[in-house]
C-alpha cells in the first residue's frame, strides 16, 4: 500500500513539472485562470506556471520586460541576423 502511494505522488510530482515547462503557454494561462477563480493566488500561480501575470503583451497594460516590441535599436538588437552556434561534438 505505501508503495502505490508513492508511486502515486512521484507521477503527481511529474505532472505538476510537466504543466509548468512543456505545457503551451495558453494552456498554462488558462490553468492559472481557472485555479484562481477556486479561490487561489493568481499571481503566485502565474509565477509557478511561468505564465506572464499582468501587463503582458496581450493585455491592457501593454509591453511586459521581455522586449520583444521594443522598436528602440539598441546595441543587442541592431543586427538583423540571428546566429546559432552550434559546439560538434565526435
Amino acid at each position: 500500500m505505501w508503495q502505490e502511494i508513492i508511486v502515486a505522488l512521484i507521477v503527481a510530482a511529474a505532472l505538476l513539472h510537466f504543466s509548468t515547462k512543456y505545457l503551451p503557454v495558453a494552456w498554462r494561462k488558462r490553468i492559472v485562470y481557472t485555479l484562481a477563480k477556486r479561490g487561489l493566488d493568481e499571481i503566485k500561480l502565474a509565477k509557478f506556471f511561468k505564465t506572464q501575470g499582468g501587463g503582458g503583451c496581450g493585455d491592457d497594460g501593454g509591453c511586459s520586460s521581455c522586449g520583444s516590441c521594443d522598436t528602440t535599436p539598441t546595441k543587442s538588437n541592431t543586427t538583423t541576423h540571428r546566429v546559432i552556434k552550434l559546439h560538434v561534438q565526435r
